[in-house]
């Protein structure tokens, strides 16, 4: 088990010494603080996500609609090409 680069005697040891400065009914109450902290980190890591996704969609969208089809770029050339003659 290899969770951030630190193995399980690594995290033992973080264990105990947690436990010898925060004590036995301190560690609960940090535990839970922790996994709160987390899991709202991964609430908005999730909301920007979703929210970059649709930004990129909407772009990809308005950029398919502004740019012109190949049977539109033919046309211009073509009428530009005339134009100058």
């Amino acid at each position: 088990m290899n969770i951030f680069g630190v193995g399980l005697p690594e995290m033992a040891v973080i264990l105990v010494v947690a436990l010898l400065v925060f004590g036995p009914k301190k560690l609960p109450e940090i535990g839970r603080s922790l996994g709160k902290a987390i899991r709202g980190f991964q609430e908005a890591s999730k909301e920007f996500e979703t929210e970059f996704q649709r930004e990129a969609q909407q772009l990809e969208a308005s950029m398919k609609s502004a740019a012109p089809t190949k049977s539109e770029g033919v046309a211009k050339t073509n009428s530009e090409t005339t134009q100058k003659s």
